[in-house]
């Protein structure tokens, strides 16, 4: 297959190049080379970029007003077809990577194989499988409760068992669920340490729901790999995450989309006061973080109230626009920051590099809605029709 670019974004920050040919041979690419006059392509476009790599999102979850209330409603069963659906449609939308950060019963893990052999669409996925919280903490009815450091290190390996290949801690409180406080932390130091020592013994990764400010600090020291949401950053918890090379991801369109909607009487008025508050925070702390040098990841926690697994775009252009990115800065941390995070493949168009891209009619590079209507999607060298 070759595709021509009138303007290819490789992912990474160097300047774009124009009108080349991508050659791929299977599913990676093998050549990028300027387009000779008078030479076919089998498809062309106004700009390519690499596949959209979204590092925080949920799949037994579709973006319901209640999601909590709907996802603890839904049997095994029907949590698993949310997630077929919502794999398929993130592909269709140009997300060929993903990391889910919490589901139940291996349902991610399930879906992860089943796209890797062939049998269902969907994006690259990494899973954690339950996400490891403290005894009635924030997510405790979706979550592995635990109580204490070797309870920590039992659930880590169970998760193992289930074929996760990445794992999460709930370090504070989180917006979705009742009586839990955002900014408090909840998961004990201890048992962070443990959690995340024994998951790298393993080679896993770990991520930590942290939004705040004790508990960002307390999973950063205990060695966390990257810190979702990170609302109520403060500037020692900033020095700590550039020293320690750890990675924010700052989940923009959550609180953003539950905000846009909250006057249609859709959400628990619990929620629709704690995201009030962190959003605040949010707008605070988090460009400061960016400014400061914090390496910055895309992921926008989909599946929460309104934050549609097929709109990542919309996180990309929160990037830009909250963080003050160029959008080739947010597509860089759309695509090969996000893809660095999850440790799959390099998130960038480059020989031997896997042939995930995006088509579009606009240049990405000028404004960044363009990856909204993506005209064509390549995932692993196969072209899928948005």
């Amino acid at each position: 297959m070759i595709l021509r670019a009138g303007i290819l974004y490789d992912g990474t920050l160097a300047a774009p190049k124009h009108n080349v040919d991508i050659v791929i041979e299977g599913d990676r690419i093998i050549e990028i080379r300027n387009a000779a006059e008078g030479t076919r392509a089998d498809h062309s476009a106004a700009c390519v970029t690499p596949g959209m790599v979204n590092a925080h999102v949920h799949l037994i979850a579709s973006g319901e007003p209640k999601t909590m209330d709907a996802v603890a409603l839904m049997d095994q069963n029907q949590r698993l077809l949310a997630a077929v659906t919502n794999a398929a449609k993130s592909l269709r939308a140009g997300i060929t990577t993903v990391r889910d950060l919490g589901t139940t019963h291996a349902i991610a893990q399930a879906v992860r194989d089943a796209i890797e052999a062939g049998e269902i669409p969907g994006p690259r996925i990494r899973a954690v499988g339950y996400a490891l919280c403290m005894t009635g903490g924030h997510g405790w009815f979706v979550g592995r409760q635990i109580d204490g450091p070797w309870d920590a290190r039992k659930a880590v390996r169970e998760q193992l068992l289930a074929g996760a290949d990445c794992i999460k801690v709930i370090a504070t409180g989180g917006v979705l669920t009742k009586g839990a406080i955002p900014g408090n932390a909840q998961l004990l130091p201890e048992e962070l340490e443990s959690a995340i020592s024994e998951a790298h013994r393993h080679g896993l990764r770990v991520a930590a729901h942290a939004i705040g400010t004790e508990g960002i600090k307390n999973a950063l020291r205990a060695g966390i790999d990257s810190i979702e949401h990170g609302m109520m950053l403060d500037d020692e918890g900033i020095e700590l995450l550039k020293a320690r090379d750890v990675y924010l991801v700052p989940t923009l369109a959550a609180p953003t989309c539950i905000l846009e909607h909250m006057h249609d009487g859709s959400q628990p008025a619990f929620v629709l006061e704690k995201a009030e508050r962190v959003n605040e925070a949010m707008l605070r702390n988090v460009r400061r973080a960016y400014e400061a040098g914090v390496k910055i990841a895309g992921g926008s926690d989909a599946g929460t109230p309104f934050n549609d697994h097929d709109d990542y775009a919309r996180e990309v252009e929160l990037m830009h626009t909250l963080l003050g990115m160029s959008p080739q800065q947010a597509l860089h941390a759309a695509t090969a920051v996000a893809a660095e995070l999850i440790g799959l493949h390099r998130g960038v168009l480059a020989p031997g590099e896997p042939a995930d891209l995006l088509l579009l009619a606009s240049d990405a590079g000028q404004d960044i809605r363009a990856l909204r209507e993506p005209q064509l999607v390549v995932k692993a060298g196969t072209a899928i029709s948005p």
